[in-house]
């Protein structure tokens, strides 16, 4: 991947790590499946009404919706709402990087190089630690529905590099027409009549303002930016290149979490963290690499 494209990976790591905090501060407001459907609702209404369809085929813009868009907020939300912390998650929902890579190589037939193979096994090391400390000190359901979350997201990787389409943006934003009504019928199921319809009757006032402004960079920041440029991504270059950049969440999503939640992480947390940024950086360099490009020998 060139130096550029590294670094618009980057932002998006920047922009989900923060996208945890949004949802700590929505879920307090909204319960967690409703949450799910009302978020791709938002986004459903102007991607039917005025984005043009982004030319893929069908089966491929619903397996994105839900991977991506259903399994994986399915499970992240409900963690999260039975406790699990805003920080970890985004260090655990990272597990999807290695189930890309793996599925990428199983079902696309996409190389997995021995550097990159031993810098996300590393990474999944520092996944692991972290992952394992908390599942067994506060309980494994919260964690093994984040770990669900993560394996829906890959599938959505999958799915987005197969549409192989020259506009992202709207293939995410169709993406969202997918999950509503599944999520909506699973909520009406799961939560109730009367914990949604409270949860709309409370939000109309000033405090649920944070609520509110959580959905808007959840959809916004979080879904429409940061998913348009990583379908970009996945689109020109391999699964397995893309997704480990995906492992640099967690670092903002646990910063921002002690930042504005006061969640200090632990020593072993933070050293799961080290382990997680060496096996990215270690699966997307190459021996000897030059950031510069070699001059060319001279014709003739």
């Amino acid at each position: 991947m060139p130096i550029r494209h590294m670094l618009l990976a980057v932002v998006v790591a920047v922009l989900w790590g923060f996208n945890f905090i949004a949802i700590h501060f929505a879920l307090e407001q909204f319960p967690p499946l409703f949450l799910v459907a009302l978020r791709f609702v938002i986004l459903a209404i102007p991607a039917l009404l005025f984005v043009p369809w982004p030319g893929v085929k069908v089966r491929y813009l619903i397996g994105y919706g839900l991977g991506f868009g259903t399994l994986q907020f399915f499970g992240l939300f409900l963690g999260m709402a039975a406790g699990f912390p805003a920080g970890l998650a985004s260090l655990v929902l990272q597990a999807s990087a290695p189930f890309t890579v793996l599925m990428g190589a199983l079902l696309l037939g996409e190389k997995i190089t021995g550097r990159r193979a031993v810098g996300v096994g590393v990474a999944v090391i520092g996944l692991g630690v972290v992952g394992l400390s908390r599942g067994s000190a506060d309980g494994w359901v919260p964690f093994l529905l984040v770990v669900l979350g993560a394996f829906g997201w890959a599938l959505g990787n999958l799915a987005s590099r197969k549409a192989q389409t020259d506009k992202p943006l709207s293939l995410v934003m169709w993406m969202s027409v997918v999950p509503p009504l599944p999520m909506l019928a699973v909520s009406l199921m799961v939560e109730g009549p009367q914990q949604i319809g409270d949860s709309l009757v409370s939000s109309w006032s000033l405090q649920a303002l944070p609520a509110w402004t959580s959905v808007a960079y959840i959809v916004l920041l979080g879904t429409v930016v940061g998913s348009g440029i990583w379908v970009w991504l996945m689109r020109r270059h391999p699964a397995g290149a893309v997704a480990p950049f995906s492992m640099l969440v967690p670092i903002f999503g646990v910063l921002s979490a002690w930042l504005v939640l006061n969640q200090v992480p632990t020593v072993v947390e933070l050293a799961g963290g080290a382990l997680v940024i060496i096996g990215v950086l270690w699966s997307n360099s190459r021996k000897g690499r030059l950031l510069r490009r070699r001059p060319e020998p001279p014709a003739g």
